[in-house]
């Protein structure tokens, strides 16, 4: 598998990215007890997704992260899917700021049947996102990125979630939907004529951006006390469009994308 590749890399940018991130929970207990200061919150994070967009098979990747968030504040929701996100502005109903995801990417070595097709690296995706709470239990969220590295387009995330917490109990479920131009789905969707000819199993392809996946994110979280919580959750993605109808995802994967994942966090008081 490829995740010893991006490991490195994906730790240092979680870990990195997350310092300025204030996670995100609207429904959690009385926070913890600190006059002044922050509140630290380490995690554990295990994901299991498809080895690559289209693909059937699976990739496992395991990294750190840590945020912070001022004593005395409670810590607002944000779904397992959500970007890493800095919040500009910050009210009880309405965020805006910046977002950043990391991509995987798709090497021959770790799928045999993609040779002759050009591998894709590994790239990252800054951008913005904006959240607005219509009621207290739904929130919805989109995110506009723009892709260095592995694909050069820019790519969307629409998502609606409705969060309830009962006890020490948060569920969170949710439809989502994902578009990309045609330089997005073009590197990872489409098949010159010179990688069909070397593959000999695929054709020639040339996709068109527009609305690449529909699907749904759920999670439950379980608050074992105020230092100790675990997250787990379930992604579905239903490749369409043009994206579904590349003959990579015909020929070698699947246009049903699931992932699964398990986060463990330990929250303290730091006063500097």
């Amino acid at each position: 598998m490829r995740t010893a590749r991006s490991l490195a890399f994906l730790a240092f940018l979680v870990g990195g990215t997350t310092l300025a991130q204030a996670a995100d929970l609207v429904f959690s207990p009385e926070p913890i007890q600190s006059s002044s200061g922050w509140i630290v919150t380490v995690k554990g994070n295990l994901r299991v997704g498809p080895s690559y967009p289209g693909s059937d098979d699976f990739s496992f990747i395991g990294y750190p992260s840590l945020s912070f968030r001022r004593a005395g504040t409670v810590e607002r929701f944000s779904a397992p899917d959500d970007g890493l996100s800095f919040s500009f502005l910050d009210d009880s109903v309405f965020r805006v700021g910046v977002v950043g995801r990391f991509v995987g990417g798709r090497y021959y070595q770790d799928n045999r049947e993609l040779v002759g097709l050009d591998k894709v690296d590994w790239a990252v995706e800054p951008g913005v996102f904006v959240e607005y709470w219509p009621l207290e239990f739904l929130r919805a969220r989109a995110e506009i990125r723009r892709g260095f590295g592995g694909h050069e387009g820019f790519v969307a995330d629409f998502g609606l979630d409705a969060v309830q917490r009962f006890g020490a109990v948060t569920l969170s479920l949710g439809p989502r939907l994902a578009l990309g131009d045609s330089e997005f789905t073009r590197t990872y969707f489409g098949v010159t004529p010179e990688e069909a000819a070397l593959n000999g199993q695929v054709t020639a392809y040339r996709p068109s951006g527009g609305i690449t996946s529909v699907g749904a994110t759920g999670a439950v979280s379980y608050d074992w006390s105020q230092q100790w919580s675990t997250t787990a959750f379930v992604t579905y993605k239903r490749l369409v469009s043009d994206a579904a109808d590349s003959p990579i995802v015909k020929r070698f994967g699947s246009e049903n994308q699931f992932g699964f994942g398990l986060t463990v966090s330990y929250s303290f008081g730091y006063a500097p």
